[in-house]
């Protein structure tokens, strides 16, 4: 699993930082998480190619979180993009998009389907499956999401093996991904399964992504044992009435949450323009790793391989 960070920053671009959008690749499968104002020039300095993108999940429909889909949807356009794109996000969504891809004298040359969401449900992309959870971002309907990949097989007993008689090589590679094998000759030929020589089943990567957000009992249970979580965290201590106000969190209540929830690894984005400055930003990690040590403020370009 590989995470590109397009656009760390929150609100409205500043020199640092794009507004928010991020690319989760797993196998041959990439989904954009959010797509703000300027997404597509980001991609041109990433190793995503728009071109296989295959779904947008967007968390809610403020501009800097939206914005950037029809400018994207006409440069795959352009570029004779055949392959057809889901677009997911909360209630509003197909009246948004439809609006996005016709503001403009132009029609996409391939199919863009656009799907709106509650919290609760479920849905599969390809090999992944993700959950959607509601984010606490005002009035405004607000998602958060998890993207799971599948379960990996348990661990190879090689004493196991061995003890059973199955000669080191591809018969090995054959049980451990799942298939059965063949050993001994004549009327001494016998099947060993897969079971026979691995341990149980172990839990796939997962990503959570908060959306915009104040700190909520929805994101914190839909970040339950995550491998990787995306929380907001735009402003600091010291503007933690703003946060409130406005539905956003600090970098301190998002490491709270984050070590409540029991993850492995933390990424603080949607980052406040007012924070320019390395030393604001240290304010920012600081607050957060008194909490959750290795939290990490990722800048834009930067590039994540999440491992097990």
């Amino acid at each position: 699993m590989r995470i590109c960070f397009l656009g760390t920053g929150g609100s409205w671009p500043s020199k640092r930082r794009n507004v928010s959008s991020f690319a989760l690749s797993s196998g041959s499968t990439t989904v954009l998480l959010d797509c703000g104002e300027g997404t597509q020039r980001q991609l041109l300095s990433s190793p995503v190619s728009p071109m296989k993108i295959r779904a947008v999940l967007i968390s809610h429909l403020h501009g800097d979180h939206f914005l950037g889909l029809p400018g994207l949807v006409k440069t795959m356009s352009l570029n004779d993009r055949r392959t057809p794109m889901d677009v997911y996000g909360p209630a509003g969504t197909i009246e948004a998009l439809g609006k996005g891809l016709t503001m403009c004298p132009f029609t996409p040359n391939f199919e863009v389907s656009g799907h709106e969401l509650e919290p609760g449900d479920t849905f599969s992309i390809d090999h992944l499956t993700i959950g959607c959870g509601r984010a606490a971002h005002g009035n405004l309907p607000s998602l958060s999401f998890r993207i799971s990949e599948p379960e990996r097989p348990g661990r190879f007993n090689r004493a196991k093996a061995l003890e059973l008689g199955i000669p080191e090589g591809p018969k090995w590679g054959a049980l451990q991904k799942g298939e059965n094998v063949t050993i001994g000759s004549g009327s001494d030929v016998r099947t060993v399964e897969p079971h026979e020589v691995l341990g149980p089943p172990r839990k796939g990567l997962s990503l959570v992504y908060s959306g915009d957000t104040a700190i909520c009992d929805e994101v914190e249970e839909l970040a339950r044992g995550a491998s990787v979580l995306i929380h907001e965290a735009t402003f600091a201590d010291s503007h933690q009435e703003i946060a409130a106000g406005f539905g956003h969190s600090t970098a301190r209540e998002a490491a709270a949450l984050a070590k409540r929830a029991g993850v492995s690894q933390l990424f603080l984005v949607h980052i406040s323009p007012r924070y320019q400055k390395d030393e604001d930003l240290k304010t920012l990690i600081d607050q957060a790793t008194e909490v959750f040590p290795g939290a990490n403020i990722p800048e834009d370009g930067d590039v994540n391989e999440v491992t097990h």
